[in-house]
């Protein structure tokens, strides 16, 4: 049974912050305190460097560090010497797209969606001023949701590369990567998945999935800030180029410039890590696999389902994705622009996000460009989105204009 009255004991800042409504968990999620514990006891046992020292406070940093690279291939089903540590989703995405620019040329396309965050946008607009290469947009609903029917219309011999976000970051639309996929490798393409919306929320086999590469972020999924994770089908990593140079990823250089990367994954591992910060991963990872993957997403479907129930009735609101099982709820406060709504449940201490969210694009789908999203996760409760839909019922020009006065 789902015991969150129990899970929430887990988190301090819900324990010391009782009367905040967190709802912005799209953005960065608390930390149970077996995460705060794995970093405080790097700091206070074991602090040294990885794969620098013999002794004995190094090697068991070493120990603790090489451990999450299997925890996390355990967590997504894939080998250890598939698993990447970068800095976060961003710094994977971009790996990803220059890693693979090498292997592109003029005219050759990259497909990817309106619904797409800035990390998995910029990359591709850069390579095509950089390269040449086209940009061309993958069908979807006016929720967000892949049209597979229309996918394959779109697809020619210039198709190199599908690029897109398992869970969108504001619709929350979870899109069908293993048909996505099927269809891409017919056409010879590869897939790359931003995961950060799906990781911690849904149980996730890149096996099953056959993607290519998949990326995430460790401070979206109850882990530390500034680690990102990248898997890649282990033959495509040892022919990627990496972004970063220094020590660690290589080898052996000599005066002449000759270079020998490391195999993956060291050889994109350039530098110091963050170290106390991946041993933090490791926490995260274990906490959420105890609770179940599968258990933590029913339960926020049924959250996500409750609160729609809860808001559709309102009618000072405008819903953008109703219908869309799980994820954010993305809507507006009618004739009140979105910061200004998000400041007045601010002071309701309601915590959400407001603005466009990253995805500067979406506005082709869904016609505006800023919205207040409601991001709900395994420690949310119905009774904090009664107070939330109660304090939203509220919000008009006027009582907005006054938290201002």
């Amino acid at each position: 049974m789902y015991d969150v009255e129990k899970i929430r004991k887990d988190f301090p800042m819900i324990v010391n912050h009782p009367e905040l409504i967190y709802f912005d968990n799209g953005a960065t999620t608390y930390k149970p305190q077996c995460v705060i514990d794995a970093l405080t006891g790097f700091y206070n046992d074991y602090t040294s460097n990885v794969e620098r020292g013999e002794y004995a406070t190094a090697i068991r940093a070493d120990q603790a560090y090489a451990r999450t690279r299997d925890v996390i291939a355990k967590m997504i089903h894939c080998e250890t010497k598939e698993i990447v540590f970068l800095s976060n989703i961003t710094a994977v995405l971009n790996q990803i797209a220059y890693g693979l620019s090498k292997n592109l040329k003029k005219d050759d396309t990259i497909l990817i969606s309106y619904a797409e965050h800035a990390s998995n946008v910029l990359p591709w607009f850069r390579l095509k001023k950089e390269l040449g290469v086209n940009i061309r947009y993958i069908p979807l609903d006016k929720e967000g949701n892949v049209i597979l029917d229309e996918l394959e219309k779109i697809f020619d011999d210039s198709v190199k590369i599908v690029s897109l976000a398992y869970v969108t970051n504001v619709l929350g639309s979870i899109q069908p990567i293993k048909e996505m996929t099927e269809i891409a490798h017919r056409h010879n393409a590869l897939v790359a998945v931003d995961a950060a919306q799906a990781i911690g929320h849904l149980k996730i086999d890149v096996r099953d999935l056959d993607v290519d590469f998949l990326g995430f972020s460790s401070h979206k999924m109850c882990g530390p800030d500034g680690v990102g994770v990248l898997y890649g089908k282990y033959e495509l990593l040892q022919k990627m180029e990496p972004i970063f140079l220094g020590g660690g990823m290589n080898a052996r250089f000599d005066i002449d410039g000759n270079v020998i990367l490391k195999d993956a994954p060291e050889r994109f591992e350039a530098g110091t890590p963050h170290i106390e910060g991946v041993i933090g991963l490791t926490a995260a990872a274990e906490y959420l696999m105890n609770i179940g993957l599968d258990h933590i997403h029913a339960y926020e479907n049924e959250l996500r389902a409750y609160l729609i129930q809860k808001m559709l009735p309102l009618d000072n609101i405008e819903i953008y994705n109703p219908n869309n099982p799980s994820g954010p709820v993305s809507f507006n406060v009618k004739e009140v622009f979105a910061q200004d709504a998000a400041s007045y449940l601010s002071t309701r201490n309601i915590c959400v996000r407001s603005g466009n969210h990253c995805a500067k694009i979406l506005h082709n789908l869904i016609g505006v460009d800023q919205s207040i999203r409601a991001s709900l996760y395994l420690y949310n409760t119905k009774e904090e989105i009664d107070r939330f839909v109660e304090e939203v019922s509220k919000i008009t020009l006027e009582e907005t204009i006054s938290i201002f006065l």
